[in-house]
């Protein structure tokens, strides 16, 4: 296999680049090429999806080190810069575990770990900086802005993640059922079990803060099975009906929180960002959800009529 073919698809024959269609713009021109420039070269090499991990996680805690000292605009820029490089690590990861056919549990945790050990340290230093003039309130902003990044993070990944499922058929993208049982495995797999449980625990909040109306998938699962002659046709009403949507959830991606911070660190009000993390990205979360959920009502609809 030619190293252009390992860029497009991994070994089963699936495109290791996320969907363009639903792909924010940040990543679908820079980002994710960059990243899929690196991928083959970091295959060849025989480096792991998990140490590609890692190694954004310390590209974001160097981040983290630099935004501490955001009273100087060059300490800023370094953070940006710094943040960018854990953007195409985090690009890259996911593309190299597809190329390699390694995607796991254990990955997808360890890629979640990573992602969040780089906001929450990039937050805490804004905060400890911050709180020499503001005080220590300054960190309920610093950890009530962090769990509603959490929040609505998990919410825009599933619909990332539904729509990779259901409207691209890429099996890569499913979401663990939360009533599956646990794996049985030796005692000496233990850690296998504990991930298990761990990536089920962050499902099932995905889940819970998506929108996604109870029993859609289990609906969309047999409309596919009982009408499998009609499954290419519905797969592309599911396109037509998310895709636009899914476009505008990616305003709750990292890449603009990315910039956000930068903006807000580079005027040297970082608190600001906080403000806006709580009460304008929530509010946005908001609107989308009301959205989003009138759109599975009316895709619920017609999946009705396939029956």
């Amino acid at each position: 296999m030619t190293v252009s073919t390992r860029v497009r698809e991994g070994k089963h024959g699936e495109p290791i680049r996320r969907t363009s269609d639903i792909e924010e713009i940040t990543n679908l021109y820079f980002i994710h090429p960059v990243s899929s420039r690196l991928t083959p070269l970091l295959a060849d090499l025989h480096v792991s999806p998990n140490a590609v991990s890692f190694a954004g996680m310390a590209f974001g805690i160097l981040a983290a080190i630099s935004y501490y000292r955001y009273q100087d605009v060059r300490w800023v820029v370094a953070g940006f810069v710094l943040m960018i490089l854990w953007h195409i690590m985090d690009g890259t990861d996911g593309q190299l575990a597809r190329l390699t056919n390694s995607q796991s549990e254990f990955g997808k945790v360890i890629d979640g770990i990573c992602d969040y050990t780089t906001f929450v340290a990039v937050y805490s230093a804004l905060a400890l900086a911050l709180s020499v003039q503001f005080g220590g309130w300054i960190w309920i902003l610093a950890i009530s802005a962090g769990v509603c990044h959490a929040v609505q993070s998990a919410a825009y990944e599933v619909q990332r993640q539904e729509y990779e499922y259901w409207g691209m058929d890429r099996k890569s993208a499913a979401l663990l059922a939360l009533n599956a049982p646990l794996p049985d495995v030796p005692t000496a797999y233990f850690p296998t079990r504990v991930m298990h449980m761990l990536n089920r625990l962050y499902v099932g909040v995905q889940l819970r803060v998506a929108g996604v109306p109870a029993g859609f998938d289990e609906k969309m699962a047999a409309c596919l099975k009982e009408e499998p002659a009609q499954a290419a046709s519905l797969r592309a009403r599911y396109r037509e009906t998310f895709a636009p949507a899914v476009r505008r959830w990616s305003i709750l991606s990292a890449n603009y929180r990315t910039i956000g911070i930068f903006i807000c660190a580079a005027l040297s009000v970082p608190q600001y960002y906080f403000l806006f993390e709580i009460f304008g990205f929530s509010a946005i979360l908001a609107i989308l959800l009301s959205r989003q959920s009138a759109r599975y009502k009316r895709f619920l609809r017609e999946l009705e009529t396939v029956k």
